[in-house]
């Protein structure tokens, strides 16, 4: 499996690599001129060519891209003009309290979902499974900036017993957390249920049962660790949407994260930090799909790992 390992973390290189050409592109095609907003309002012509230089925004667009490559293979994500700071600095700062509230909002999410989609699976057409199909509904229907405002609008400012902004302990998680993995909580919970429902029918669990096995330990030893494995397959997948939420969840919360970065640093046209944004992130996915295909092969053995 170790040589699988390192043939996907190999091929990794070139979906990474991707990511740095799309993302150097697109922030270029956003329009404006970052040593403009850096100079500012009043700033002559000549200033401005004068920040062009300083920022190596004078140079060939491949030379540019080529210069920041070399530097992430060194290391080196590059200098953020607007923070006045490396961007490895600014991120090392930035990236914690992202995955922060990322595990927290994937950690109860996962947890929710499993025990309710083993529940509903077990048993189905009964009334905790239309609750069940009822939650994945609306959590699937819902967006994640109306579950925002709603969240603040009855915990923050109706009750008063939740802080709406800010960084700080459990409290100040809660409301962002929530709403991170709401989605991600009803997608699963889907999921689990359809995979309990499909393994109960198949005949093995027939079978088992009929040897006069327990039903608790027909579920849990037997039907669980085969319904389980489409759950494993979409936490990697799902991570990348995590992420997207989070960016979003971020900006409303006043979460000092990689979210709240990025949106200011398109604004300010912060080349090199959103191209960093983008490769970190991509890196954390590549991760996560990976643990996935190796969780995969670990608890169903006669998958291989390709």
């Amino acid at each position: 499996m170790a040589k699988k390992i390192l043939k996907r973390l190999f091929l990794s290189l070139f979906v990474l690599l991707g990511v740095t050409i799309v993302a150097f592109v697109m922030v270029r095609l956003g329009g404006g001129n970052p040593a403009s907003l850096m100079a500012g309002a009043l700033a002559t012509e000549e200033e401005i060519a004068d920040m062009e230089v300083r920022m190596g925004l004078d140079k060939p667009l491949i030379v540019q891209y080529f210069k920041y490559l070399s530097g992430v293979l060194h290391g080196d994500l590059g200098y953020s003009w607007n923070y006045q700071m490396n961007v490895t600095d600014l991120l090392a700062v930035r990236i914690p309290q992202t995955l922060k509230l990322c595990f927290f909002g994937f950690g109860w999410a996962c947890i929710f979902s499993i025990i309710l989609g083993i529940i509903a699976g077990i048993h189905q057409g009964q009334p905790i499974d239309f609750v069940a199909l009822f939650i994945a509904i609306a959590g699937q229907s819902m967006s994640i900036v109306w579950i925002s405002f709603m969240l603040i609008l009855v915990f923050g400012v109706t009750l008063k017993v939740l802080p709406t902004q800010g960084i700080g302990g459990i409290r100040y998680m809660l409301m962002p957390g929530l709403c991170i993995g709401f989605g991600y909580a009803a997608n699963q919970t889907r999921l689990m249920r359809s995979g309990m429902v499909d393994v109960l029918r198949e005949d093995y669990v027939t079978a088992t049962r009929a040897r006069g096995v327990s039903k608790n330990k027909t579920y849990f030893k037997y039907a669980l660790k085969n319904a389980i494995l489409p759950i494993i397959t979409n936490i990697g997948s799902q991570f990348g949407r995590i992420l997207v939420g989070s960016t979003v969840v971020e900006n409303i919360f006043n979460w000092p994260g990689m979210g709240q970065l990025i949106v200011q640093a398109i604004n300010m046209r912060d080349y090199q930090l959103v191209q960093s944004i983008l490769l970190v992130s991509a890196c954390m996915i590549v991760f996560c799909n990976l643990l996935a295909d190796i969780a995969y092969t670990i608890i169903d053995p006669r998958i291989t790992f390709n």
